[in-house]
């Protein structure tokens, strides 16, 4: 072969580039979607966490006051890492009379996230 024709083999034709450019761009597009969905997925972690903490604190203040809940609704509001949750404790009668349910109701006014922790009370 002449060197003028090596010389024109040489290279990438311009579709191939651009098929190339294609292939980076929807991969990389996939990963920053992959690491959007990581973040919102700590970010809901946290969240519920913190919520469950303030559950489970209410519940732990009723059992160490040691007195046995009185039947009926009541709100409470609860800060965990720096973040401000409303809550409800629902105490409910169960069948066995020295028994009562509790569920501790978290929501969090900024994300709509709801939890709901419930216990069984014993007279004391």
């Amino acid at each position: 072969m002449r060197p003028e024709r090596l010389a024109a083999q040489r290279g990438f034709t311009l579709i191939e580039v651009l098929v190339a450019l294609v292939i980076v761009a929807i991969a990389l597009g996939a990963g920053i979607k992959a690491a959007g969905a990581l973040t919102d997925n700590a970010e809901r972690l946290r969240s519920i966490s913190s919520a469950q903490w303030c559950a489970d604190n209410q519940l732990n203040e009723l059992r160490l006051n040691k007195q046995f809940p009185s039947i009926g609704d009541s709100e409470f509001s609860c800060e965990q890492l720096g973040h401000v949750f409303k809550g409800n404790l629902v105490v409910r009668a169960t069948p066995n009379a020295n028994l009562r349910r509790v569920d501790a109701v978290v929501s969090d006014p900024d994300n709509g996230h709801r939890l709901v922790l419930s216990a069984i009370m014993g007279r004391y």
